[in-house]
């Protein structure tokens, strides 16, 4: 009787240093804020101490590593710093342009990509479908947070607590009207449902629906979807979170991801 096929072995390392070095940001990075103690990243690593202590050495001379005053070991400054680096406003538009591209041709509509800035979003991307769409919307634009469903998405998946959503309405309220209770509600029902919205609340005659883009659970980002409001039906907009579930995951930069699905 023939024997089963063997499976793949995985190569080694071409530079072992190199390797080590990479799993043990990999394991403080898995550790957390409460670090690791060294005894413990060289049992869960199976490597001698005395060789996690000399990567962990050369980790902190560049800060990819810090050690507490408890003697635990943690993911440092710079490592986290090449996270934010890499999804900063000068690369996002362009690792997400493709999502933004498809997601117009799948729903027909006018689709944004927004970062907060302080207490408002910046508008750093957007796609434009055949049919016109009559929204004053610029890359470069800035509008308050808490009036546009980018901004809610954005702050209902930040940790945004009542007392903390007071400074954003604050801000916005010199410009206009702004009912802080119903923008609480918006965050609460986007936090149970997956995506916010807002209903001629930042333009006159436009609603729209937007979905947070988390990286580590926090919202960095959010997509959004304007039309005019006669279009935006209960049942239409849920009609186009869908196709934002459907569409976007499969192209997100690895290290981003859409709120897992409430149902």
């Amino acid at each position: 009787m023939p024997s089963a096929p063997s499976q793949p072995q995985p190569s080694a390392s071409p530079v072992e240093a190199v390797d080590r070095a990479l799993l043990v940001l990999e394991a403080l990075a898995q550790a957390g804020a409460n670090g690791v103690a060294l005894a413990d990243l060289s049992a869960g690593l199976g490597l001698n101490k005395t060789t996690v202590h000399r990567t962990l050495a050369a980790l902190r001379h560049r800060d990819f590593a810090v050690q507490a005053g408890s003697g635990a070991y943690r993911l440092g400054p710079a490592a986290t710093r090449l996270a934010d680096g890499y999804f900063g406003e000068e690369n996002l538009p362009v690792l997400m342009h493709p999502a933004l591209v498809a997601l117009c041709g799948a729903v027909d509509e006018l689709v944004h990509l927004g970062v907060l800035d302080g207490t408002r979003v910046l508008y750093l991307d957007k796609v434009e479908p055949e049919r016109s769409v009559r929204v004053w919307s610029a890359v470069g634009r800035r509008s308050a947070a808490v009036t546009t469903a980018l901004g809610r998405a954005m702050l209902a998946f930040r940790g945004t607590d009542r007392a903390m959503l007071t400074g954003y309405v604050d801000a916005a309220a010199a410009d206009r009207v702004v009912d802080a209770d119903r923008v609480w509600s918006t965050l609460e029902a986007a936090r149970a449902r997956g995506y916010a919205t807002e209903e001629q609340e930042n333009e006159a005659g436009i609603s729209c629906v937007a979905v947070p883009l988390l990286r580590s659970g926090s919202a960095v980002a959010a997509v959004s979807i304007a039309a005019p409001a006669e279009r935006m039906t209960g049942e239409r907009v849920a009609w186009l979170h869908d196709q934002m579930r459907r569409v976007l995951p499969a192209l997100l930069p690895a290290g981003l991801a859409l709120v897992p699905d409430p149902s």
